[in-house]
């Protein structure tokens, strides 16, 4: 079936059925804790351990919490601001400082602890976060004989192990919870919901090892990092291309800051309607995970049809390429926020639009993503403007041997503070 007729089917009613719900709750992707226990985390983890953990999980991400922990975000953001200001009039790559700004957020939001990858071309966390996602021949390798061939893995998995970026993330949780433990510290953040988890574990299932543990903050770690600031320098990218689009967007970011004597406030990024529209139009051409994948865990029929696929058939959704599709988004190569006006919403099934997945198993750190990036994009722009040079690559040659969307060359932009 193509994807246009699978997105009209199943969103003309703007949702999905319940059936399918359910049934599609494993993400279909292998994990290994022998050789690769930072895999057992939420995203990847089977429905069995899912469906445990993510209830657990989710109050740190309640509207309270976030709201909790904005003065954290935006004390990394005074410091991107001051950051950016040695680059005036010069060429940077905006990933990169995107990349070390959203490592910072995520450094004192969930490990509660200082990152510095702004202030530090030798951060620890930075390094981390470089080895993750390093679009290498080894990782590449790792990947595919983990997803297809799983019984060779358990045999050779130990020679793609990457014991630093184990012990990094197992310690650092463990040290963490402890230290706070000893020392009666309090911080209403991830390290907290994680120790009382620990604290009061009574499922009898499957155990909350620290391997498990550091798992579900090794995620954290890389979607905050890597989704946000790759659609933050992604944003950025489009705003120098399009001159027009960023000064109404620093009109509105000015307007808003004077309402509040030059301050970014929770609720104030709620007024920013047309930051929205740029944010999520940033997200529908470059969505950081361009295929959505599910695993069926019982039969399933689609609705209308006598088609049904049997239990354990893995889908692939391909929401690059639904988000360009000309039949939900006219010129799709075309950087438009106003596709996402109330008005042309509605002339779309939901389905057309997967940045964050959906069904249960849709992104549990959404609102948090939006937050810090939408927080980064204002404070990139509320002194400085963006503008394309020599180095930008227009054309955005994408990187096919990266997990994620990312380009080849980098966003290379000139910086110009104002």
């Amino acid at each position: 079936m193509g994807a246009s007729s699978d997105v009209e089917r199943h969103g003309a009613d703007q949702k999905c059925p319940d059936q399918g719900l359910q049934v599609f709750m494993d993400r279909g992707m292998r994990i290994s804790e022998k050789h690769d226990p930072l895999t057992a985390h939420l995203f990847l983890i089977e429905s069995k351990r899912w469906r445990v953990l993510r209830p657990k999980m989710t109050p740190v991400f309640t509207s309270g919490k976030l709201k909790d922990m904005f003065y954290l975000l935006t004390q990394c953001a005074d410091q991107l601001d001051k950051y950016l200001d040695q680059f005036d009039g010069k060429e940077v790559d905006i990933r990169e400082i995107s990349a070390r700004f959203a490592t910072d957020v995520i450094g004192v939001c969930a490990f509660g602890l200082q990152a510095n990858a702004l202030a530090e071309e030798d951060s620890l966390f930075r390094k981390m976060g470089k080895k993750i996602f390093e679009p290498s021949w080894k990782n590449m390798i790792k990947f595919r004989v983990r997803n297809f061939a799983p019984r060779l893995f358990e045999v050779i998995g130990g020679l793609f192990k990457d014991q630093e970026l184990n012990d990094f993330f197992v310690g650092i949780t463990r040290d963490t919870i402890e230290y706070r433990k000893k020392n009666g510290i309090s911080r209403h953040d991830f390290v907290d919901l994680l120790s009382m988890m620990k604290d009061n574990w009574n499922n009898e299932e499957f155990e909350l090892t620290d391997e498990l543990l550091a798992a579900q903050l090794f995620v954290f770690f890389i979607a905050g990092f890597e989704t946000s600031s790759s659609t933050m320098s992604n944003c950025i990218f489009e705003l120098a291309m399009n001159h027009e689009i960023q000064d109404k967007l620093r009109e509105e970011i000015k307007e808003e800051m004077e309402r509040n004597n030059g301050v970014v406030t929770y609720e104030g990024i709620k007024n920013m309607k047309y930051l929205d529209k740029v944010f999520n139009e940033t997200l529908r051409k470059y969505p950081p995970v361009t295929s959505i994948m599910r695993k069926t865990t019982s039969p399933y029929t689609f609705p209308g049809t006598k088609v049904t696929i049997p239990t354990g058939t893995n889908v692939w959704i391909p929401s690059f390429a639904i988000q360009r599709d000309p039949k939900y988004y006219p010129n799709p190569d075309v950087f438009d926020p106003e596709r996402f006006s109330e008005e042309e919403i509605e002339k779309r099934p939901a389905m057309a639009f997967l940045s964050f997945g959906d069904g249960p198993r849709n992104c549990i750190g959404a609102r948090f993503g939006q937050m810090q990036t939408k927080v980064g994009i204002i404070k990139i722009l509320q002194n400085h403007k963006a503008d394309v040079c020599e180095k930008t690559d227009k054309n955005y040659m994408i990187n096919h041997r990266s997990f994620l969307l990312a380009p080849v060359n980098g966003v290379v932009v000139k910086i110009i503070k104002q």
